[in-house]
């Protein structure tokens, strides 16, 4: 019986030394698997977001799933290597149009955005302004309008310098050729500024082939507009609004204007 009592005492210590083993290792294991599933997790909800900030960003631009998939093969190609980091996935799309239809849809969702866009920079200014007279009627510490005169008045008298962010806002028309002598002398000075806006006062919604022939009669560079760098716009009452803004009167074209830190002031063309 001792000799029973004492086996059974020793395999019981055997099973418990065994167990004190094999514990840690099921703890390892264990923790091992919460890890790779936390790790897991942590991968599936970095894809859900990503994909979600990817379908924001197309719904942003009007642009369907595949539209946008295409835009992003776009970028890993020539256009991603060539153009500015600022062009819309709309003008990359445009540029690569795979028929004359699909350019003009693209074309078209562009001069929307960008005609809604100078509408809200335009609304903002004025809202700005009532707001600086309203704040302040006694008199507001800047008079946009006395700066535009005195910039005006600089220039015409020293030489312009300009600054790389500096945009020109070119009101012309089709056939006006003083305009076109002033735009060329404006062209050859463009690598030292942002760009320029041009704006043909005669051209009407639906009559966009007549800019498109314009610019081409002009040698217009279509790596600047497709860069931005030029964009061609239809007037559609933007003078006017601009000429109230500025307080621009009795003009004759083109008329000139200068985009400087959102200030928009004009240009003597004698200038150029």
């Amino acid at each position: 019986m001792d000799i029973d009592h004492r086996m059974r005492k020793s395999a019981i210590a055997f099973i418990g030394y065994c167990l004190c083993i094999m514990l840690p290792v099921n703890a390892d294991t264990r923790q091992a698997a919460e890890s790779s599933s936390s790790n897991t997790l942590a991968i599936e909800q970095s894809a859900t977001e990503r994909i979600d900030s990817q379908a924001f960003r197309a719904d942003q631009w009007g642009l369907d799933e595949s539209q946008w998939q295409r835009y992003q093969s776009l970028l890993q190609g020539i256009r991603g290597s060539v153009s500015p980091a600022t062009l819309s996935p709309l003008e990359v799309l445009g540029i690569h149009a795979r028929s004359a239809d699909e350019r003009r849809r693209y074309a078209e969702q562009w001069a929307v955005m960008m005609r809604d866009d100078a509408e809200r920079i335009l609304a903002f200014q004025r809202a700005y302004d009532d707001a600086q007279r309203r704040l302040f009627p006694n008199g507001v510490l800047i008079d946009t309008r006395v700066l535009a005169s005195s910039i005006a008045t600089q220039v015409q008298t020293e030489k312009l310098t300009w600054q790389p962010e500096d945009r020109i806002l070119f009101f012309t028309a089709t056939q006006c050729p003083i305009c076109d002598a002033v735009l060329e002398r404006l062209v050859s000075q463009i690598k030292h500024f942002s760009g320029i806006d041009l704006y043909l006062i005669d051209v009407s919604a639906g009559e966009e082939s007549r800019i498109r022939d314009w610019a081409t009669a002009k040698q217009i560079d279509p790596q600047w507009v497709s860069e931005h760098q030029i964009t061609l716009n239809i007037d559609a009452g933007a003078l006017g609004k601009v000429s109230a803004h500025t307080g621009l009167q009795g003009h004759d074209l083109p008329v000139l204007i200068l985009r400087r830190d959102d200030r928009l002031m004009p240009l003597p063309v004698s200038r150029f």
